[in-house]
């Protein structure tokens, strides 16, 4: 039913500051750089979702991920997510050829060089403080990010 939340999870791969980025070659989020991760399946939940889609688009096993927080993002148009957002530090790696985009490693301090979803930023500084979060993003009918609180610090982070 249109304008239900869809479940995914967001699979943030780092070396210290430098972050692995998938440039999408579908929507949503065509031709941005975002983390590796997709929908959570029928009868999985997030964290197994997580270790299978870094497997799946990333090409390695991660032995464990660090459940971070959430964005739940809402909009009067299809999209709508409940995203779980996890981390895993690992080595780096060159990466793999990917069906779902190109993946590039991008440090941290150059994240505005280059187009991401705004939201994203956010995402990485808390994991970089090491903060947990409950990120809340309303968007307008043209899915441009309108408003974003964090709700564990009620703390307002866009407008």
């Amino acid at each position: 039913m249109e304008g239900l939340k869809r479940v995914a999870v967001i699979c943030v791969l780092r070396n210290g500051a430098n972050f692995l980025l998938l440039k999408r070659f579908n929507e949503p989020n065509k031709d941005t750089y975002v983390p590796v991760g997709g929908k959570v399946d029928a009868f999985e939940n997030p964290y197994d979702a997580a270790i299978r889609e870094v497997w799946e688009e990333a090409g390695i096993k991660v032995p464990a991920m660090r459940f971070c927080g959430t964005l739940v993002e809402t909009s009067p148009v299809k999209y709508n997510w409940m995203s779980f957002i996890y981390e895993a530090e690992v080595d780096f790696f060159e990466p793999a050829l990917c069906n779902e985009g190109i993946l590039e490693w991008h440090n941290f301090q150059d994240i505005d060089s280059f187009p991401t979803p705004k939201t994203d930023f956010f995402i990485y500084d808390y994991i970089l403080k090491k903060k947990h979060f409950a990120f809340n993003a309303l968007y307008d009918s043209e899915v441009k990010l309108l408003f974003m609180n964090e709700e564990i610090e009620n703390k307002v982070v866009f407008e």
